[in-house]
């Protein structure tokens, strides 16, 4: 469903489209001195404004589509993590080895390597002079999820006993699942860049002062109402058109 915002877009082309049509009703009568507002130019500038709102909800798509994906493949991520971390520790590695893939594991997974303190035990500290700074645990974002998966995997590349039978947890495996990922995470960034310039695009067509959408439309519609007057049919007719800046 598009956003209130993308409706107000759009909406203010439609009654743009709808202003021409009124204009042309009126024939050689429409003839304003501002070459801007001649019918030709309005019609040029409808059809910007009509293609830029559609490469804006094919970027959008293609956004949504990308994102998606993204998420698909990064769903079931916490639980590849928990196994390989099971399958390292059922090996024979000691514990300082285990320690070190736990620290990376736990910000993988946006847990602590130690249990936050309750406000009480932070008020006990405080009253001894101790000032508790706890660092948030969470370092979920898609950037650093990959960077740490990264770093997990070349932590496990080498530690000779980490070697599981299981063809999904081999460092080859877990490397090309990190490719995988990599290209789904660039491409929703990529996807997102690229809806933003369409966005970027579309606005100064509507919007650009002066020569934008709506400032073009309330010049025509000035105009009309200098021809006919405020009282005239034929303003009362495109009178109602709205066309609003969308914040």
């Amino acid at each position: 469903m598009a956003s209130s915002k993308e409706s107000g877009h759009s909406k203010n082309v439609a009654n743009f489209n709808t202003l021409i049509a009124f204009i042309v009703t009126y024939g050689t009568a429409y003839n304003p001195s501002k070459s801007s507002i001649f019918l030709t130019a309005l019609q040029d500038v409808y059809r910007n404004a009509s293609n830029s709102i559609g490469s804006v909800n094919e970027a959008f798509s293609a956004y949504n589509s990308a994102v998606a994906a993204r998420k698909a493949a990064f769903k079931p991520f916490s639980k590849l993590i928990t196994r390989v971390f099971n399958a390292l520790i059922s090996t024979d590695t000691n514990q300082e080895v285990d320690d070190q893939v736990k620290t990376v594991v736990h910000k993988l997974q946006g847990t602590r390597a130690t249990p936050k303190k309750t406000e009480e035990e932070k008020l006990k500290l405080a009253a001894k002079g101790k000032v508790v700074n706890e660092i948030s645990a969470s370092q979920l974002s898609f950037d650093n999820r990959l960077a740490n998966f990264e770093k997990l995997i070349t932590l496990l590349a080498g530690i000779p006993l980490y070697a599981p039978n299981e063809q999904d947890l081999t460092i080859t495996a877990l490397i090309n699942r990190y490719n995988d990922m990599k290209v789904l995470n660039d491409n929703a960034v990529s996807a997102l860049t690229q809806l933003n310039k369409t966005r970027i695009a579309r606005n100064k067509i509507l919007y650009a002062e002066s020569m934008g959408l709506t400032d073009l439309a309330l010049a025509a519609k000035n105009y009309i109402k200098s021809l006919y007057g405020s009282d005239g049919p034929q303003y009362r007719q495109i009178g109602g058109l709205e066309f609003v800046p969308v914040k």
